[in-house]
């Protein structure tokens, strides 16, 4: 028998014939026997066999660093799946220490001979600056050729460049075309994409139907961002019929996925009893996880849930701490509400100072109720000194945004106001407004 004599070739051949279970019985270890005598005489082939053995732990017990000393061996003789194959042991740190650069050094032989997978991941490394320094024109290179192959991730990636117009002019036709690829052969995250380009009509004719058909099978594969905005879709009749069941169907499939933003979404389903019987309790549930996750949304209203006693106990201290976080991170009516319960006392004590700083923020951004509020405060010197050009600034943007609560306080501050003073607090106010009252978006 040529094996037993010591040919290489047929060491190999009859290693190939253990592992498929071809002519004899499936042998893995038999297998790695036969592939380590050829290996040790050289052969390319044998030698990244048993790498794979090793690293797979197919008849050997699993060995990382064996598995790249005999990756190295094969690929060091060119053999490009080794080269592959090594790359990525580096790129992961298994057997090795982590090394990126070494990674893009064998990327770069597996993918110069038409490794696919290896064109696609030295694309990723240029991307992300992995390795050596970041270009984005590299990384559309080798993208195309790995997509040229008909490798769906560096399609979709490639499509994500041409949308972004990164390492290549912004072009939506020819992101649309490969994502359509890439969908075509069930990358969801392409999918979801083509969905947005054919709702959007970037790079193509707007299209409500494809949208929904491209977004639905995304959403079937569990893409959590698909199930959100089909979910989204459903909740506002926008492009499908509205269907409050239908959407939190979606919602809660998301969610169940740890999706922050679906998490409120169904939480707000149940508190208002769309698509589900109204359970206050269930909703609690789904803002805690949502506010848990640090959104802002989420936290204020659990917040909300938590002041007026709605599936939990009233508890203002426990309002008070969901508000703060959610104004810390900036959220204009959480900031309002924790101002409103620092002047009234709850869940805190009374602290004008404290009342005013949350009630500025708010108004600094444009909150017609806070800017009615700062100014009340100014009006009654609490927190800040008596002020009533301040009051009358703050109080008349408030006016000005259609607050009616806050017209008859203009007119009692007005009364107080001399002429000179007036327009002192005119002037005042609308630099206020230029300053802090959003501009309208236009559609």
């Amino acid at each position: 028998m040529a094996a037993e004599q010591g040919d290489a070739e047929a060491q190999f051949e009859l290693g190939g014939m253990y592992y498929a279970g071809q002519g004899v019985p499936k042998d893995d270890a038999k297998a790695v026997r036969w592939f380590r005598q050829a290996a040790e005489q050289g052969h390319v082939e044998a030698q990244n066999n048993l790498g794979v053995m090793y690293y797979g732990g197919q008849g050997v017990p699993k060995d990382d660093a064996k598995a790249v000393r005999w990756y190295r061996q094969a690929a060091e003789q060119g053999h490009a799946e080794a080269q592959y194959s090594l790359g990525v042991m580096y790129a992961t740190g298994q057997g090795v220490p982590k090394d990126d650069a070494k990674a893009v050094r064998w990327f770069r032989q597996a993918a110069e001979q038409g490794i696919a997978d290896a064109q696609y991941n030295l694309g990723v490394m240029y991307y992300g600056g992995q390795g050596g320094p970041k270009d984005y024109a590299e990384a559309v290179r080798w993208f195309r050729q790995a997509a040229e192959q008909g490798h769906a991730e560096a399609q979709y990636s490639l499509g994500v460049m041409y949308n972004t117009g990164r390492g290549v002019p912004k072009d939506y036709a020819e992101a649309v075309r490969w994502f359509r690829q890439a969908a075509e052969q069930g990358h969801a995250k392409a999918q979801f994409n083509l969905g947005v380009m054919y709702a959007k009509g970037q790079g193509v004719p707007k299209d409500d139907a494809k949208a929904v058909r491209w977004l639905r099978q995304a959403a079937e594969q569990g893409l959590a961002e698909a199930q959100l905005k089909l979910g989204a879709m459903y909740a506002e009749g926008q492009r499908v019929p509205k269907d409050d069941a239908e959407a939190v169907r979606w919602f809660r499939q998301a969610a169940e996925q740890g999706d922050a933003q679906a998490q409120f979404l169904l939480g707000g389903m149940y508190a208002a009893g769309r698509g589900v019987p109204k359970d206050y309790a269930k909703a609690v549930r789904w803002l805690r996880q949502a506010a848990e996750q640090g959104l802002a949304q989420a936290q204020l209203s659990l917040g909300l849930m938590y002041a007026e006693g709605r599936g939990v106990p009233k508890d203002d201290a426990e309002a008070v701490h969901w508000h703060r976080q959610a104004a810390e991170q900036g959220d204009a009516q959480a900031q309002f509400r924790l101002g409103v319960m620092y002047t009234l006392g709850l869940g805190v004590p009374t602290d004008g100072a404290e009342a005013v700083r949350w009630f500025r923020q708010a108004a600094e951004q444009g909150d017609a109720q806070a800017q009615f509020s700062l100014g009340l405060m100014y009006a009654e010197g609490q927190g800040v000194p008596e002020d009533d050009i301040e009051a009358y600034a703050w109080i008349n943007i408030s006016v000005e945004q259609g607050d009616e609560n806050a017209r008859k306080a203009r007119s009692l501050i007005e009364k107080k106001l001399s002429p000179s003073d007036l327009i002192k607090a005119q002037e005042r106010s609308n630099e206020y407004f230029r300053r802090y009252v959003p501009t309208p978006v236009r559609d």
